[in-house]
């Protein structure tokens, strides 16, 4: 299993949606290097879900539920989507600020890759992650 963080802008599809609809389609990337992680998600893996522009914050975990297909938001065939599934809600969300005020948590893509909509994770990072939102 691979762990993954994904950002959505709230005012486009935030975590309210994500618990109400349940699962959704994670399409509308158009950045080759997110297409690609997109690509690598396997049925299984575990995703942090990111409030980012205005929030940036961590608020929950999804799963991705179907490995990546046809973005059906484009008749393009260089751009897919995978399904994601509502997992579990943090009970405390974690900002931007508080995971860069962690040592362990220097590496993590969010960090280095700031403009990066779809990036893998390591366990660890994860990991960590999850007990800072108290999961």
């Amino acid at each position: 299993m691979k762990h993954w963080l994904v950002k959505s802008d709230p005012d486009s599809y935030g975590w309210e949606e994500m618990k109400r609809d349940r699962k959704t389609d994670w399409d509308g990337v158009r950045n080759y290097q997110a297409r690609n992680n997109l690509k690598e998600m396997k049925k299984g893996d575990k995703v942090l879900f990111y409030h980012s522009v205005k929030d940036k914050t961590v608020v929950g975990v999804t799963e991705v539920s179907r490995e990546f297909y046809q973005d059906p938001t484009t008749d393009d065939e260089r751009w897919v989507a995978v399904e994601l599934t509502f997992s579990e809600e943090f009970k405390n969300e974690v900002s931007l600020k508080d995971i860069k005020g962690r040592a362990s948590l220097s590496e993590i893509a969010l960090i280095r890759q700031s403009r990066l909509s779809v990036m893998p994770l390591t366990k660890k990072e994860f990991t960590e992650v999850c007990k800072m939102g108290g999961i």
